[in-house]
């Protein structure tokens, strides 16, 4: 019914509360956006993972009101997916891996771990933070509840997740989207604030 709508259709639906909009404008960039990870990473696991994790991205965003169309949706999209794919090797490149420090005798374990100072109000804020974020997650329906806990308290990919519950991978990424929105409706109706800033 929107296939043959814009981009910048497509999205005010979509803020406006009209998710199947969401799903033309996914299914519209889906190809191109996965060429364009497989191409940086060269595995077809780890490409799935961040091309999940790229359109929890582009939902929460598209959300927020951090997008201003220009007629460049799949440039911003591939820009999103660039930098997830450096955040990855980023973070993979930090991972102490056993037998560096032989390898390496320089190698500075401190040059890993960041060491910050946290006041106890900070400490204090973020473990509020945390219960109410819990507290909220417990009131999604139980699909939803399952693949939230698994991704962000469990450590899942999105392909652990999906064979645990055993469905497929985009039915995954489909319980998390309608996690995230249904979680952002419910911090606007108890009127949160989940920052320390």
């Amino acid at each position: 019914m929107y296939a043959s709508k814009s981009d910048e259709f497509l999205i005010l639906q979509f803020k406006s509360g009209n998710d199947s909009a969401f799903d033309v404008l996914l299914s519209r960039y889906q190809t191109k956006v996965f060429s364009y990870i497989m191409q940086l990473v060269k595995d077809y696991d780890l490409a799935n993972d961040v091309f999940q994790e790229v359109f929890i991205k582009v939902v929460i965003n598209l959300k927020k009101e951090s997008y201003h169309h220009e007629g460049k949706l799949l440039s911003w999209i591939l820009r999103i997916a660039h930098n997830q794919v450096i955040d990855h090797f980023r973070k993979s490149a930090k991972m102490p891996i056993a037998g560096r420090t032989t390898a390496n005798p320089d190698f500075d374990i401190f040059s890993v771990i960041k060491l910050e100072e946290s006041s106890v109000e900070d400490v204090m804020i973020n473990e509020q933070i945390l219960k109410e974020v819990r507290y909220l997650i417990e009131e999604l329906p139980q699909d939803q509840k399952e693949v939230v806990k698994m991704r962000f308290f469990m450590k899942m990919s999105f392909k652990e997740i999906s064979e645990k519950t055993n469905v497929s991978i985009n039915t995954s990424l489909g319980r998390m989207r309608y996690a995230l929105i249904n979680l952002r409706k419910l911090i606007n109706e108890k009127d949160l604030v989940l920052t320390n800033y």
